[in-house]
């Protein structure tokens, strides 16, 4: 089956920057439109940044300029990369991506989240 696992979470001081990666993996034909959610204790999970199978990419208005989403089909990766980070940025951030396996079956698959946490 097909498993989502993010890496490149940690501790960060305000201003800094992180990348955080997730690469799925298991028995998948292609990949779609692959997101970054994050969570905060006590929020709503919130949609922070997408990129389509063609390379569009969008994103809250709460991180527009300072985080870029980005793919490698190759690796079937997807990256986030979190620039002047902020308390408010602090959450579990999870990726998701839609994809079709080898059964040409389409569904959503989740991660099991990396803790980021921009503190002093």
């Amino acid at each position: 089956q097909v498993q989502l696992v993010e890496s490149g979470g940690g501790l960060v001081q305000p201003g800094g920057s992180l990348r955080l990666s997730c690469a799925a993996s298991g028995s998948i034909f292609s990949i779609s439109d692959m997101r970054w959610y994050r969570q905060a204790p006590g929020q709503q999970r919130e949609l922070v940044a997408g990129v389509t199978s063609g390379g569009s990419t969008s994103y809250a208005d709460s991180v527009k300029g300072r985080f870029t989403i980005s793919r490698d089909n190759a690796k079937n990766t997807v990256h986030l990369q979190m620039n002047s980070l902020k308390p408010e940025d602090t959450a579990v951030y999870y990726c998701n991506a839609d994809l079709w396996d080898t059964r040409r079956r389409l569904d959503v698959y989740w991660g099991q989240g990396t803790q980021v946490t921009v503190s002093s």
